[in-house]
């Protein structure tokens, strides 16, 4: 492994950037220091949570980590983020209604917003000021088959649940002051059939959601009416490598007995802060497919991949849109690339050890 300079002095007031990465099968979470100017990283300890821990999400105050067990008893943990040193420290657990898969909050702070895959559902939950989640849920709203991520728009009044299974993107309606969800009209924006939405990531601008599709391997674009909370298709890119000969997925588990060696098996999706590229993993060939992104459009091109960690679920891009951070589901190391700010191009950095199924990383800096 390449030396960290742990020992450089840093700037007065400068932001402090830590890693962090949910191993399921380790039930923990390993933390870490990134450098600024290189993105190297500084290992640090690693925290036990509860089994399979998975998805993550950071408060916008940086306080805390909310982190989604999705072992019985189904559980949301809170820990403490110091804000000198990085450390983790849980302190709070409160149940949810099934195993979610995504976690995310609302851009008050007030709510936390997880879906569920076996379930089909998501729930809506209040979050205290000091980061405790409430312990019986605001809402709970059935959606299509299989929903896999749960995200809001940039003006905290439209929330968007992709269900893999219903090939749709369910549209709610968000009201802060109460904390409820309410079907938007209509309720959802089909895509096409056997695509599989599954992870979504929308525009600093708010004009467009880019969702990635797990059996397709594309990511489609989606237009945001700004007014009516409304999406629209406007096109989809192939972050598939050409010569990977891989042929369209189809839901895990659906088929027994099928061979799914060759199945398009893509994941998570981001996008840089300054909305010039879009990023996604796919999980058969351990790639990450980067797009540009036409900033009048919304429209992606294809770029290239990048060869990365075995069975990429997830990923990470940190707030200055100089580094990557991916780790693999199969892999005992995470990647950390730094972006080529003109090409999107990315360039491996370094490789760290982490834990056993590591498939969520969030940045915090």
């Amino acid at each position: 492994m390449a030396a960290t300079d742990s020992g450089r002095k840093e700037a007065p007031g400068a932001t402090r950037t830590y890693v962090y990465v949910s191993n399921a099968e380790d039930g923990d979470i390993s933390t870490y220091r990134m450098q600024p100017e290189t993105g190297a990283l500084q290992p640090g300890p690693r925290v036990p949570v509860a089994p399979m821990v998975m998805p993550m999400a950071v408060s916008h105050d940086r306080r805390f980590l909310f982190v989604a067990a999705r072992s019985k008893p189904f559980s949301i943990v809170t820990l403490s983020i110091d804000a000198e040193t990085g450390a983790l420290v849980p302190f709070a657990s409160s149940p949810l209604p099934d195993s979610m898969c995504y976690v995310s909050l609302d851009k008050s702070g007030r709510y936390l917003f997880a879906a569920s895959y076996h379930a089909s559902l998501i729930s809506l939950h209040a979050v205290a000021e000091d980061g405790r989640v409430s312990a019986a849920p605001l809402q709970v709203v059935a959606t299509g088959r299989h929903a896999h991520s749960v995200r809001i728009d940039e003006s905290n009044r439209y929330v968007f649940v992709p269900t893999l299974g219903s090939d749709g993107v369910f549209q709610f309606v968000f009201d802060a002051r109460s904390g409820r969800l309410a079907s938007n009209t209509p309720p959802l924006v089909l895509l096409k059939q056997g695509t599989g939405p599954r992870h979504l990531i929308g525009s600093r601008d708010n004009r467009f959601f880019f969702v990635a599709n797990e059996m397709f391997g594309t990511v489609t674009t989606l237009a945001l009416d700004a007014g009516t909370g409304l999406l629209t298709e406007l096109d989809s890119a192939s972050g598939v490598p050409p010569d990977a000969n891989l042929v369209p997925g189809v839901v895990r588990n659906s088929q027994p007995g099928r061979n799914s060696d060759n199945d398009i098996w893509a994941a998570d999706v981001h996008m840089t802060r300054d909305g010039r590229f879009v990023y996604l993993s796919e999980r058969t060939t351990s790639t990450l497919a980067r797009f540009a992104v036409d900033a009048a459009s919304g429209r992606l091109t294809y770029l290239g991949s990048t060869p990365t960690e075995k069975q990429p679920r997830g990923f990470a891009i940190d707030a200055s849109g100089r580094f990557l951070v991916a780790s693999g589901e199969k892999s005992g190391t995470i990647s950390v690339y730094a972006i080529d700010a003109g090409s999107g191009a990315l360039r491996l950095v370094e490789r760290y050890p982490t834990g056993k199924g590591a498939n969520w990383v969030e940045i915090v800096g």
